[in-house]
């Protein structure tokens, strides 16, 4: 059945962000790309409205993909600048979701992964083993802090566009439910490491019998606000590294982080949310409350005050 402009163009406006128009058309890697990217950070989704009526030209057929067998396609520099984009913000991604994993690993493989996804966009690839051999090479050069993942993107990107490629044409697309399952696993693979942050960093609340029922709601909300917040925390990471901004201090940092966790609530989180967090932990764990564990209440009392004075500042804390 053949593609209709009118239904990409509907489906542009109503979910372009997560590339419903994009999986209308067949290009399963372009909406992979978009949905892990909000539409290519919001630029990438406006742009496509210029060049919706060639896509769906070729969605139906047109064109001799035939005389492309044995040509490598010409260098694009918009390519290039959305695979250093990509890859660096796949890495800084990584670095903030998975602080467990060590970076030699997890960073280079998430800013390999993100170049390699860039470039199987449309009817082009390249070779992924010369991506990722690129990409942690030059992640060990820096041994792998997280100021590899702008050179590692980009040599990973020089990788992809010295070995770019045509697809082979005539391959059959699969059946639209196995496409939806393999985009499905590949969110999932993105996803996943963002809500465990996420549900660790509640563990103190989950681990409270009486708050259980009443952290469960606000579970989903919390991952949806990591989701949405990562790109900022990572624009603000490499403004950091580039020298825009000034970093803070490592111990600050460390000791906000360590509250957040005390608190049971993810970091950047509103203070409205510190603060409503903070007065029903201290109502779990009074010492008059618990006087039949009164160490462990007087520890955590003490904790959930000095994590508040963190966050909040000693005058509200004082106040609370």
């Amino acid at each position: 059945m053949g593609k209709r402009l009118l239904v990409a163009y509907g489906l542009w406006a109503l979910g372009g962000p997560l590339g419903l128009h994009h999986l209308y058309l067949g290009r399963d890697s372009h909406a992979l790309l978009w949905m892990l990217t909000l539409g290519g950070f919001g630029a990438g989704w406006l742009g496509d409205l210029w060049h919706l009526p060639s896509w769906v030209a070729a969605a139906n057929g047109a064109g001799t993909p035939g005389q492309r067998v044995g040509s490598v396609p010409a260098l694009s520099a918009l390519r290039l600048a959305g695979q250093v984009a990509v890859g660096t913000y796949f890495g800084l991604a990584a670095a903030l979701a998975l602080p467990w994993v060590p970076q030699l690993l997890a960073q280079p493989l998430a800013v390999g992964l993100g170049v390699l996804l860039v470039s199987s966009v449309g009817d082009q690839a390249s070779e992924a083993p010369s991506i990722l051999a690129a990409a942690f090479l030059a992640s060990l050069l820096f041994q792998g802090r997280v100021l590899a993942v702008l050179p590692s993107s980009l040599a990973a990107s020089i990788a992809a566009q010295r070995h770019r490629r045509y697809k082979r044409p005539g391959v059959p697309r699969p059946r639209l439910p196995a496409r939806l399952y393999h985009l499905g696993l590949a969110y999932l693979a993105f996803a996943a490491p963002l809500a465990y942050g996420v549900l660790s960093g509640a563990a103190g609340v989950l681990g409270a019998p009486l708050r259980w029922l009443g952290a469960l709601p606000a579970l989903p909300r919390a991952v949806a606000e990591r989701l949405l917040l990562l790109p900022l925390r990572a624009g603000r990471i490499l403004a950091e590294l580039l020298g825009f901004v000034s970093p803070q201090p490592s111990g600050w940092s460390e000791r906000r982080q360590r509250a957040y966790k005390v608190l049971g609530i993810p970091p950047g989180a509103a203070p409205e949310d510190v603060h409503r967090s903070y007065r029903e932990l201290v109502k779990v764990w009074h010492p008059d409350h618990n006087r039949h564990r009164a160490e462990e209440a007087e520890r955590r009392f003490i904790e959930l005050q000095e994590a508040y004075e963190v966050l909040a500042g000693p005058r509200r804390a004082a106040g609370g």
